[in-house]
């Protein structure tokens, strides 16, 4: 079978691999679509640190399944179209055991410490495979993994109907969790560097963009809320700067998810923290966020499709990764065709 394989940091390409065979408990799947995501570019570049080499990368996974070895609780059959949960735990530890499967001590997550599913086919536990709705496309089912990331975010802060939520960072975990607050009925404050970024968010309707390079990010939350800030701020970018920052833009008694992954220590003042009030929390990965994922894309309350940058084929994925890399600014989503039909719909 044909994979995309990272064999040293910058050094990608599709190569020839042995079609897996499914251990008892798992399912084989053929892998019909993939979305790159930001994770596979830091692999790309060598600097995610839990990326071990070499590596096949991907892990916003859709597939249909071929065969099932052994017993399965969820009675799939050959034929079942499926989408991956990619988060592989160990269910002893305690994050496992009170259901927080996220924080597995042990976590393992398809693309960064173990192979991923950007590949013709992947062997899979079948408990961690999520039915297709029939009407759901290729297209939005990779894009369920990416907004399971913003939900569980949203979720950490327990966002609410008619709240301001400050969103930093408007790649696609950022632009989803806008779409996502919105479909709550929250007030959604999008910053970032990126011009062309804000430009396209706020076509897609999001209420309120604010280039934190250009504009006094504080002053402008303070007008927005009315000199309140805002109840729930969501970290989506991983800039040490930016996590600094969600203590200025957070009200008093508000709520600061950080869902971006910074690459060094982040120093704060615990003073501000301590006189707000203020309740953070890690938000990592997502944990039973699908089923919700899934219902939010197809009753298009998160129209997903709208951020596809670009729909490939995978011989297309190694250079288009080092494009990604040089070009953040152009891309939103790529999506991966390995069968389904959509890179040669290009109006999509």
């Amino acid at each position: 079978m044909k994979a995309i394989c990272l064999n040293k940091p910058w050094k990608a390409e599709c190569t020839e691999l042995a079609k897996p065979v499914p251990a008892e408990g798992e399912a084989l799947i053929r892998v019909m679509a993939a979305g790159i995501c930001g994770s596979d570019i830091g692999a790309f570049r060598g600097v995610n640190k839990l990326v071990t080499y070499p590596r096949i990368i991907g892990h916003e996974l859709a597939g249909i399944v071929e065969a099932v070895e052994g017993e399965n609780s969820k009675g799939l059959r050959p034929g079942d179209r499926v989408i991956v949960d990619p988060y592989l735990y160990c269910g002893r530890c305690y994050p496992c055991r009170i259901g927080r499967t996220n924080c597995c001590r042990d976590l393992k997550v398809l693309g960064v410490q173990t192979d991923g599913g950007m590949a013709e086919y992947l062997c899979h536990p079948a408990h961690m495979l999520i039915r297709m709705p029939e009407k759901m496309d290729w297209v939005e089912a990779v894009m369920a993994e990416p907004l399971t990331i913003s939900l569980h975010g949203i979720h950490r802060g327990g966002l609410k109907e008619g709240e301001y939520c400050v969103i930093i960072g408007a790649g696609t975990i950022g632009i989803l969790a806008a779409m996502a607050a919105r479909s709550y009925g929250a007030h959604v404050i999008l910053l970032d560097l990126v011009q062309e970024r804000l430009d396209f968010a706020g076509k897609l309707g999001v209420e309120h963009v604010i280039n934190s390079g250009r504009e006094d990010a504080c002053a402008k939350i303070r007008e927005i809320t009315g000199g309140e800030m805002a109840q729930q701020v969501m970290e989506c970018s991983g800039a040490n700067a930016a996590i600094r920052e969600t203590l200025d833009y957070v009200c008093h008694a508000g709520r600061i998810t950080l869902t971006g992954w910074p690459g060094k220590e982040t120093s704060l003042p615990t003073d501000v923290i301590t006189r707000k009030e203020i309740d953070i929390r890690g938000a990592r990965t997502s944990a039973g966020e699908f089923e919700e994922a899934i219902q939010l894309l197809c009753t298009r309350s998160v129209e997903a499709k709208k951020i596809l940058t670009k729909a490939i084929s995978l011989e297309e994925v190694p250079d288009t990764l080092k494009d990604m890399e040089k070009n953040p600014g152009k891309y939103h989503k790529v999506a991966v065709d390995l069968g389904a039909g959509f890179a040669d719909a290009r109006g999509i």
